[in-house]
């Protein structure tokens, strides 16, 4: 039986922080143009009216973003990029089973870039979308 890498070499990322423990969502850095955020809805994710919630949408939108925009510099999307803006348009319900958010870099500079992403049901639906930029952060600022 041929072993197994580890989930991080493989180009999985799982449970690196609070929120993706919290939420239950896995980054995919295996593209190197456009990561992934992924999320298997359950009754957890749902809000009031049995749909994914906002803010969870929102959640896998915002990171599959800045980990595209750590990819531009990083081969492993562990770069830190920070949200400076986003907007957001919810366009279909979000039911339960996979969904996917995956950013593209649309413009930008040295420290500013533009990202977009989509967030799709695994069977092709549409739920949402966003536009956003997106800041580098220099590893000296971190200390």
């Amino acid at each position: 039986m041929p072993s197994q890498q580890p989930e991080e070499e493989a180009g999985l990322i799982r449970n690196e922080t609070g929120t993706q423990r919290l939420v239950g969502y896995v980054v995919d850095v295996r593209d190197p143009a456009h990561a992934r955020c992924y999320l298997d809805v359950t009754e957890d994710h749902l809000n009031r009216h049995g749909v994914l919630h906002g803010g969870i949408a929102v959640t896998l939108l915002d990171n599959s973003c800045g980990t595209t925009g750590s990819l531009s510099v990083d081969p492993t999307g562990k770069a830190p990029f920070l949200t400076v803006s986003m907007n957001t348009n919810f366009l279909g319900a979000g039911r339960p089973g996979r969904v996917t958010a995956t950013g593209t870099i649309k413009g930008g500079g040295r420290s500013l870039l533009f990202i977009e992403a989509e967030l799709r049901h695994e069977d092709g639906t549409l739920i949402a979308t966003t536009s956003g930029v997106f800041k580098r952060v220099p590893v000296e600022k971190l200390t």
